[in-house]
């Protein structure tokens, strides 16, 4: 295990000098930071060990570049960021913006699918669910896939948002977050495509509906994303047509269920994905072959949300930057891609990789996918948020500092403890983070428990 350790560290290194002209950009204090933490060994908490002082300079000057960023358009009033906080702010809660949308912090709860709907209609676990994490300090949180047409669900549990009743209940959940916390809270919307009609994900997530229950799939191509699974029927320009006008019906669903930010699943392996990698997508017309051609479908869906998406609000794009397969999509392609995304309006690209292949041999490790975010947030000067085993806040401020990302999103983590932002901030003796009034004195109780002896 430590030779693992040592090469791996070795391997990050060699290619941070590599392509030391992705991080030229930088300002110079990013860039030391970064040459400093390369190899991902050297921590943030490890350069405050070997270097306080040193590392109290970065977290001011990062801190002040934040606010200013933060606050750059409009006031203080409207951002609800306060001035003056720029004294050794971790990285992790400093504000970040996107449009007419300021977070009061860096860390996201990442989209995941609960499986516990009836109808597509999200219900009192919802609530608990994400009003929990939202008080629980994160600055953003996602929902699960939420599907925009019945036929465009995973699973008969997954919620949807093509009906005034689920409107509502979603309105529920956002009226809720934004009346107990100061987080900020994210509809991320998609469609199964070829991976949909199945078993719901706690039970045998692979396996097609029983014909009584199951619908029809559909896909760029009729390729079965498992053996276990339907072959899709190969879509149409009607198919396209009707799934576009889908996705904008649901995006006006949300203005009105209330939600801040819009977030279009473009990843593991669902219908825009699909549309996205050669594995999937063997098409011989317009929408296949080029990497130009496979991106057609999902700029066309994401161009119709956008029109629709009030303009002060962000819009994100989740994509597989990678799919771990020979002749699948890579790392250079994600770059293309992502740009395509953002010259169409896209604010921030969400950084996943995987799952649009079940002969994916992804190699894990700690914080396994931040180097994707990084290369397309660094060689397209992009905002980014990273995601994959990022487990403790050392990890979340050694990514942002060094640019790597601009947002770090935990899955897992949430799911143990929907209070991992509140803890974070006892821990690192950061006192300004937002606790609900009812909690405060678990909050002194706990800056003591965890304060250096």
């Amino acid at each position: 295990t430590e030779v693992l350790r040592l090469q791996n560290a070795a391997r990050n290194s060699m290619e941070w000098f590599e392509h030391t002209r992705r991080y030229i950009a930088l300002e110079p204090e990013q860039f030391a930071y970064s040459l400093l933490t390369r190899s991902q060994r050297v921590s943030h908490e490890n350069l405050r060990l070997r270097d306080p002082a040193y590392l109290g300079g970065v977290e001011r000057w990062f801190a002040s570049r934040a606010e200013r960023e933060a606050t750059a358009i409009g006031d203080v009033a409207a951002t609800g960021v306060t001035e003056g906080t720029t004294r050794d702010t971790p990285p992790m809660f400093t504000p970040f913006r996107l449009r007419g949308m300021t977070v009061e912090n860096r860390v996201a709860v990442s989209p995941m699918d609960m499986y516990c709907a009836v109808d597509g209609l999200p219900n009192d676990f919802h609530l608990v669910h994400y009003g929990a994490r939202a008080m629980g300090g994160a600055g953003l949180v996602f929902t699960e896939m939420t599907c925009v047409s019945p036929e465009g669900r995973i699973t008969l549990g997954c919620t949807g948002m093509y009906t005034v009743e689920q409107m509502l209940a979603w309105r529920r959940i956002t009226e809720f977050t934004h009346q107990w916390s100061p987080a900020k809270i994210c509809l991320q919307l998609g469609h199964s495509g070829r991976k949909g009609a199945v078993e719901r994900g706690l039970e045998r997530g692979d396996d097609a509906l029983p014909d009584g229950d199951a619908w029809e799939v559909i896909g760029p191509s009729p390729v079965a994303y498992r053996p276990t699974m339907q072959v899709p029927r190969e879509m149409t320009r009607r198919d396209m047509d009707r799934v576009a006008r889908d996705f904008v019906h649901s995006a006006r669903l949300a203005i009105e269920a209330g939600f801040d930010m819009l977030e279009l699943h473009c990843a593991h392996g669902y219908l825009l994905s699909s549309f996205l990698t050669p594995l999937a997508n063997r098409r011989s017309d317009e929408y296949g072959g080029s990497t130009a051609n496979r991106l057609r479908f999902p700029l066309e869906v994401f161009a119709a949300i956008r029109e629709v998406w009030p303009q002060d609000r962000p819009i994100s794009v989740r994509i597989s930057a990678t799919d771990w397969v020979e002749g699948g999509v890579t790392g250079e392609e994600s770059v293309e891609i992502a740009r395509a995304l953002l010259q169409a309006g896209a604010d921030i690209i969400h950084v996943s990789t995987g799952q649009t292949s079940p002969d994916q041999k992804p190699v894990y490790g700690r914080m396994w996918q931040t180097p994707y975010s990084d290369r397309i947030r660094n060689d397209l000067g992009a905002r980014t948020i990273a995601v994959g085993n990022i487990t403790d806040p050392d990890q979340v401020n050694s990514i942002i500092a060094a640019g790597r990302a601009d947002l770090c999103a935990l899955a897992r983590p949430h799911l143990a403890d929907p209070h991992w932002t509140l803890r974070a901030a006892a821990s690192l003796g950061f006192g300004e983070q937002h606790w609900p009034p009812m909690y405060r004195s678990g909050k002194q109780q706990l800056e003591r428990l965890l304060a250096p002896k």
